[in-house]
């Protein structure tokens, strides 16, 4: 089957699409791996439908894309979690796949979710790829919204770009979680959750596009005061995800999604968490190094 990929926007046909004729079930040849890549230097956003995917299968698809990012879920302590550590366990069921309690820290801390933000920009080398299997989906909420940080850079006026080229900010879970009052972090927590520092605007490596690198977990920018700081930050946010940057994924059963962190930012939107079962198992691969230069990790 030939491999074949329709953008999902006519609107926006350079964003997000729906790519057929692979199967992620298997192992991928050089021309699959360079279709997908080229794919996503073109799209940001790819959805594969279809993928009745394995743990391991969806490891070992992974692994074609750089290496894997492993612990994602840095507020949950190994012994609590579901899943082996390459994965991101962004479900809300725990580790006997009981839906968790309504004041489980878990859920509290996995809330963050429903901000927007990139993936694992709280770690020195953030996120190239992150690939998300639905196993069991919600016919109501859930959905997953994308927006491309490309365009929403390209639609800035020369002087917003100018003062941005080379600011650089603060990123931690700590800021993330602490809009949605989430706090109770113990000193170990603290200490390896320590703020990283990314540049605000990064180009892609291959297209040479510049976008912007906005998330949650962005807590300051290096020299500004924060009040002003945070400001700012609303005010690129609230640019970045206005409705014709933003494309909107409702998930069928075993659609595997793949978006490029280094190009996007997404968001899931409110389900009936306390009451439905979501399933959903991301796999994270690195970029190419840091955005800063000369960082030390916690």
């Amino acid at each position: 089957m030939p491999i074949e990929t329709r953008p999902l926007q006519p609107l926006q046909p350079l964003f997000a699409a729906e790519m057929t004729g692979i199967d992620a079930t298997r192992p991928l040849t050089p021309a699959d791996v360079a279709a997908i890549e080229a794919g996503m230097d073109k799209y940001a956003v790819l959805v594969l439908p279809g993928q009745d995917l394995t743990d391991e299968q969806q490891l070992e698809f992974t692994k074609n894309f750089g290496p894997l990012q492993v612990g994602a879920n840095t507020a949950i302590p190994a012994t609590d979690m579901r899943l082996h550590t390459a994965f991101a366990d962004v479900s809300n069921l725990d580790k006997q796949n009981r839906k968790l309690e309504r004041d489980d820290r878990r859920r509290m801390a996995a809330l963050g979710n429903r901000l927007w933000h990139s993936d694992a920009t709280f770690r020195i080398v953030p996120a190239r790829y992150s690939l998300l299997s639905g196993r069991i989906v919600t016919r109501d909420g859930g959905n997953t919204e994308f927006a491309d940080m490309r365009a929403a850079y390209d639609a800035l006026d020369e002087a917003t770009k100018a003062e941005i080229e080379d600011l650089v900010c603060e990123h931690s879970l700590i800021y993330s979680r602490g809009q949605l009052g989430f706090t109770n972090f113990t000193d170990e927590e603290r200490h390896s959750m320590k703020p990283v520092l990314h540049r605000l605007v990064r180009t892609h490596p291959v297209t040479g596009r510049k976008s912007l690198l906005l998330s949650a977990h962005i807590g300051a920018i290096v020299g500004w005061p924060k009040p002003e700081a945070m400001a700012f930050i609303r005010d690129l946010m609230e640019h970045a995800t206005q409705p014709q940057f933003v494309y909107v994924h409702r998930w069928t059963k075993n659609d595997f999604v793949i978006w490029d962190n280094r190009t996007t930012m997404h968001r899931v939107r409110r389900f009936d968490d306390l009451n439905i079962v979501r399933d959903m198992r991301r796999t994270t691969t690195m970029s190419e190094g840091p955005t800063v230069e000369g960082q030390q990790a916690a």
